[in-house]
C-alpha cells in the first residue's frame, strides 16, 4: 500500500488532553510488565505462562492451539466474544477498567484509539522493535501512538465486488461494473428486468460505508495542532452519500441488515447479485450460501474514476496487549507469532479470510490457493492488485465506538426510507463533536 508521512495514532495522542488519552497512556506503559510494579515477567513463575486472549474472528482458536502445541512454555487460552460493534469492546473496557482484563484481545485499528484514551493498552515497544520491519509501514503506525506501540498487525482489509456470475450473465451484465456510474446502470438493468431482483444491497455495517468513504478521499477525521477536525457532513462525504441515496430513492437496491440471516438468504434465493465488501467477507459468504458453490466470483470494487482507480478498506485487525498484563514479553511473542509465522498465517488466510498486514507473508501459499466456491478463482489476487491503490492517509478518532453505532443506526434508518444518508451524516457529524467536547477535547467541524 501507498506509504504516507501522515501518522493516525500518533496524531491522535498528540492532541488529546493531559486528563484523557495521555494519562491513559502513561497509565498503559507503567503496566508492562508486572502491573503492580514488580519485576518484568520472564522467569518469574515456574509452568508454563497462562495467557487469556479475547476475540471474535473465526479461526482464531485453531491459530491458538497450533501455537499451544510448538510452544510448551506459553500457554495461551482463547475465550470467543461478541464482535466488537456488538458488545466485545465494551466487555473489554470494562475489565480492563476493573483490572481483570486478558492479555490478548482482538482490537480493530479502528478502535484502538478509543483503547488508549481508556488507558486501557499495555505498551511492549521493547519487545517488539525487531518485529517492525516486517509490516507494512502504515499497518505498524495503527499500533503505534507517540513512539510506543500497544500490540501487533495482522491483517488489513481491501474491498472487492463479490458477484454471481450465472445471474450476471442472466440479466444481460457481461462483465462486472468497472465504475460506480456503470453499477449504477447495471442497477437499473435488473431492477427494470425484475422489480423483485437487486444488484445489491444497502446494509448497516458503518465501517463497510467508511470503506467507501475512504474510497472516494472523504475523511471522517482530520487534526489542526490539537484541535480534532470532524468532517462527516463534508463535500466529499455528502458526494458518497448522494451517489448511494439517489439508488436507495429509485428502489435498485435491497436493505437487508448487514450479516444478516435475510441478506444470505435472498442471496441464495438470487435476489442480490452482489455485495460490496472487504476480503475477510469471502469465507463468510461461502459459509452463508453454500447453493452458490462455484457461481460466485470476485471482482475489483467499482472506482470513481477508472483512469486513476483507488479501492477502500473496511477493517484490518490487531492483536493489542491489554492494561495489566503482568506476561507483557510472552503476550508480544505470541502476538508476534500469529502474525508472522507460516502455519499460522496460513489458517488465518484460509478461515478468517484476512489479507496479511505482515510483509513477509504476503507470499504465504494459502494466497495462491484456487477458491472452489468462487468457480477455482484466486480470488487473493484481486485484493493484491488493489491493495497498491489504497491510500493509507485515513484517519480514526477517539470516539469511534459511538461515532460507528450511530452511523450504524443511520445506515438502517436511510435503508428502510426513515431518513436520509445526508440528513445522516449531518446526524453523526453533531453526535461526535458532542462526543469529543465531552471528552475534554478541543474540536471543530470541517
Amino acid at each position: 500500500m501507498k506509504a504516507r508521512s501522515t501518522s493516525p495514532l500518533a496524531a491522535a495522542i498528540a492532541i488529546v488532553t493531559a486528563s484523557t488519552l495521555l494519562a491513559g497512556c502513561s497509565s498503559a506503559g507503567d503496566s508492562t510488565g508486572d502491573a503492580t510494579g514488580g519485576k518484568d515477567s520472564a522467569g518469574s513463575a515456574p509452568g508454563p505462562v497462562a495467557l487469556d486472549f479475547w476475540g471474535w474472528a473465526p479461526g482464531y482458536d485453531q491459530v491458538v492451539d497450533r501455537f499451544n502445541r510448538s510452544h510448551p512454555n506459553i500457554r495461551v487460552t482463547f475465550a470467543k466474544t461478541a464482535s466488537g460493534a456488538k458488545g466485545g469492546y465494551t466487555k473489554m473496557l470494562t475489565a480492563a477498567k476493573a483490572g481483570n482484563a486478558p492479555c490478548l484481545a482482538q482490537v480493530g485499528y479502528e478502535t484502538l484509539p478509543s483503547f488508549a484514551a481508556a488507558g486501557a493498552l499495555t505498551d511492549i515497544t521493547k519487545y517488539v522493535a525487531d518485529a517492525k520491519p516486517r509490516f507494512a509501514d502504515w499497518t505498524w503506525r495503527q499500533v503505534t501512538i507517540a513512539d510506543h506501540t500497544y500490540g501487533i498487525p495482522v491483517d488489513t482489509a481491501p474491498m472487492a465486488l463479490y458477484y454471481r456470475k450465472d445471474l450476471f450473465a442472466k440479466y444481460g451484465i457481461t462483465t462486472p461494473p468497472v465504475t460506480w456510474e456503470e453499477y449504477a446502470v447495471d442497477a437499473v438493468k435488473v431492477h427494470a428486468a425484475d422489480p423483485g431482483v437487486h444488484l445489491g444491497n444497502f446494509g448497516n455495517d458503518a465501517y463497510n460505508y467508511a470503506g467507501l468513504a475512504w474510497q472516494a478521499g472523504a475523511k471522517w477525521f482530520g487534526t489542526s495542532g490539537d484541535t480534532w477536525q470532524v468532517s462527516l457532513d463534508s463535500a466529499a462525504n455528502r458526494k458518497v452519500a448522494g451517489y448511494w441515496q439517489d439508488l436507495l430513492d429509485k428502489k435498485l437496491l435491497k436493505a437487508d441488515p448487514s450479516y444478516d440471516p435475510s441478506l444470505y438468504s435472498d442471496m441464495a434465493d438470487g435476489k442480490i447479485l452482489s455485495d460490496v465488501n472487504a476480503v475477510w467477507a469471502a469465507p463468510i459468504l461461502a459459509s452463508s450460501v453454500k447453493s452458490g458453490a462455484g457461481q460466485w466470483a470476485v471482482a475489483p470494487m467499482p472506482v470513481w474514476d477508472a483512469g486513476n482507480p483507488g479501492y477502500g478498506n473496511d477493517g484490518g485487525s490487531a492483536t493489542a496487549v491489554l492494561k495489566g498484563c503482568t506476561h507483557a514479553k510472552e503476550a508480544a511473542e505470541f502476538a508476534g507469532w500469529m502474525s508472522t509465522d507460516a502455519d499460522s498465517v496460513g489458517d488465518l488466510i484460509k478461515v478468517t479470510g484476512i489479507y496479511p498486514a505482515a510483509t513477509s507473508a504476503l507470499s504465504n501459499p494459502a494466497l495462491a490457493q484456487p477458491d472452489p466456491f468462487y468457480g477455482g478463482q484466486v480470488v487473493f489476487d484481486v485484493f493484491r492488485a488493489e491493495s497498491a491503490h489504497i491510500t493509507t492517509d485515513w484517519l480514526w478518532g477517539p470516539t469511534m465506538t459511538q461515532t460507528s453505532t450511530d452511523l450504524g443506526d443511520g445506515l438502517g434508518r436511510a435503508g428502510t426510507g426513515g431518513s436520509t444518508l445526508p440528513n445522516v451524516l449531518a446526524d453523526v457529524q453533531g453526535k461526535t463533536v458532542a462526543g469529543l467536547k465531552q471528552q475534554g477535547l478541543s474540536v471543530s467541524a470541517g
